[in-house]
């Protein structure tokens, strides 16, 4: 006999709040405080936004008895991470004049705004809405953004995912009035017209929920780390359908392993057409079946887990007009963004750009926030974000081409990087990310350098090894999928993560637990080492490290946990 559970405190406060109103409108009012209501944050999020404190001043404000330095981080919702140029102007002038002066893009394909003050919140609001752009279920229980491929030069190919991407991401919308109230001043609809939500429910998801669309061979998306992903297959230049991935996730909770990243399974394939659908019933299995009473245990991989991919799969079926086909064949050869100039037969030029774990601002020598103004300004092409926290100036006629070019080179936005630095990502984490245990953002491109050293010294400087750091196990740059990966556990200190697949169809494996800057590095440079020596041909670091013994393979995600070398063991699980 089933036992009923208690909802979690969020599923009240989603009951409560009339369709995602809450007291936010009232709460924005109150100048004595830089903060919101404590329900409302967790409303806000679902309107896009996160409440913050700057923690570097935690201490001091303490002791002088001031309120927190709270502040706000606003994301965008931008499906398959395409802007004009006119766009990106909007987006840097309202992060010059409502937030931090920094432009930061996600592993989502968005942007993010920091250090936005509650008086800005409604401004900035107001001025993405002028440039036809909005901030609406970019966090919170519902369909965040959804994320496609970013290969304009593969250019029918793109515009089809992309135009899915943007068809998923309006289909799944909330559809309460809630965002438009509060920010833009709508009236509320009167004479006793009752709101719905259709899809997603009036207490919307047991959790948040992440959509991605593959191109192969590319899989810049990390199409199996999400809660649903579509695979494009391509058949005689054409996409013809999807194969469809369920139960990726990548977030846990140190210590309970219970709690897992999970990689999706391919449950067969949908005509193009029928690609929507497949989505709308995916959410509603997720909707009707994740678990409402603990958070830790409420995303899509643990349904699917607890039910069975069997059950999964027959729910889902019992709910599609037409029924999965099975999956059709399909390779991945990287996750990596190809860099520098790309070329189409007419000409049409594309520059992948670097961006430092995402964040845009000028820096001695190189201006990057002034730069792409300055690019953005020309009106030519289009500005993509990439799942890798880069950015594509996309589309330049040949006969501009010059103009951007230029542009690079004054402001040095065209500079060489090693393969293991344009293949790292890293979350925000400190000193603004309440979940952070340790540094990420901040941290990660110094040891990048010392590690460069280790690299040049095995002739490994240009090889392409992924890496990514995250402050917490929740995973946001995707650590657990990565041949390196970095978690933070106290500030300074780590877990090691060896063996994901450098195309992305793996997980990989805790290899040291909690080690600081000085073990990371001796611990990789002796991996490095052997690596140059004893690497079959065309034999990837992640690969290299199952064959040589150095980790097990992780086949799933209940494996996670499991098959520990003695020294990524707790100690009392060595004997």
């Amino acid at each position: 006999m089933d036992i009923e559970r208690p909802l979690s405190p969020n599923e009240r406060i989603k009951q409560n709040s009339d369709l995602l109103r809450g007291t936010i409108a009232e709460g924005l009012t109150h100048v004595a405080t830089g903060a919101l209501a404590d329900d409302d944050t967790q409303l806000t999020k679902f309107h896009g936004f996160y409440q913050q404190d700057d923690r570097d001043l935690r201490a001091e404000r303490g002791k002088q008895r001031m309120e927190k330095a709270f502040s706000f981080m606003a994301r965008m919702r931008v499906p398959a991470g395409i802007l004009t140029p006119a766009q990106w102007l909007a987006v840097d002038r309202i992060a010059r004049e409502r937030a931090n002066g920094t432009i930061r893009l996600t592993t989502r394909e968005t942007v993010q705004f920091h250090g936005i003050l509650k008086g800005n919140i409604r401004p900035l609001m107001q001025g993405l809405h002028d440039a036809m752009l909005d901030t609406i279920a970019a966090c919170g229980d519902v369909n965040r953004n959804v994320i496609a491929t970013a290969d304009p030069w593969r250019r029918a190919h793109h515009a089809t995912v992309s135009e899915l991407a943007r068809a998923i991401s309006l289909h799944l919308l909330p559809r309460t009035r809630a965002w438009h109230e509060i920010w833009l001043g709508e009236e509320k609809l009167a004479g006793g017209v009752v709101e719905d939500e259709p899809i997603l429910g009036r207490t919307y998801l047991p959790r948040k929920f992440k959509i991605a669309i593959a191109l192969p061979p590319h899989n810049d998306v990390d199409v199996f780390a999400h809660d649903l992903g579509f695979i494009a297959i391509v058949r005689q230049d054409r996409i013809i359908g999807y194969n469809v991935v369920v139960g990726g996730g990548m977030g846990m909770t140190h210590g309970e392993i219970e709690t897992y990243p999970r990689t999706g399974d391919v449950i067969g394939f949908c005509q193009a057409q029928d690609a929507l659908a497949v989505a709308e019933a995916v959410v509603t299995v997720q909707r009707d079946h994740g678990d409402r009473a603990n958070r830790k245990h409420a995303r899509l991989k643990y349904t699917i887990d607890a039910m069975g991919l069997d059950q999964f799969v027959a729910i889902l079926h019992e709910r599609l007009a037409v029924p999965l086909e099975p999956a059709q064949p399909f390779a991945f050869e990287s996750t990596g963004d190809r860099l520098t100039w790309a070329l189409d037969a007419d000409g049409t030029a594309h520059f992948t750009l670097f961006v430092e774990n995402g964040r845009i601002r000028d820096l001695p020598g190189r201006a990057l926030l002034t730069g792409l103004h300055a690019i953005a300004e020309l009106d030519v092409g289009r500005f993509i974000m990439t799942p890798n926290q880069n950015l594509i100036v996309a589309d330049i006629p040949a006969t501009r081409r010059g103009d951007v070019e230029a542009l690079l080179a004054a402001h040095r936005l065209d500079i060489p990087v090693s393969g293991l630095r344009r293949n790292a990502m890293a979350c925000v984490a400190l000193p603004t990310c309440g979940l952070a245990l340790a540094e990420s953002e901040r941290y990660l491109p110094d040891l990048i350098t010392r590690l460069e050293d280790e690299l040049e010294r095995s002739g490994l400087r240009d090889d392409d090894i992924t890496i990514r750091m995250t402050g917490c196990p929740n995973g946001c740059a995707r650590p657990y999928i990565s041949e390196i990966g970095l978690v933070g556990r106290t500030p300074g200190i780590y877990n090691l993560y060896l063996g994901g697949a450098h195309e992305g169809v793996r997980l990989n494996k805790l290899h040291r637990r909690d080690v600081d800057g000085d073990a990371i590095v001796a611990a990789l440079s002796s991996l490095f080492g052997s690596f140059a020596r004893e690497r079959r041909h065309g034999e990837r670091f992640g690969d290299y490290v199952i064959r040589a013994g150095i980790v097990r393979e992780t086949a799933a995600g209940l494996d996670f946990h499991e098959n520990l070398s003695s020294e990524a063991r707790l100690p009392e699980a060595r004997n």
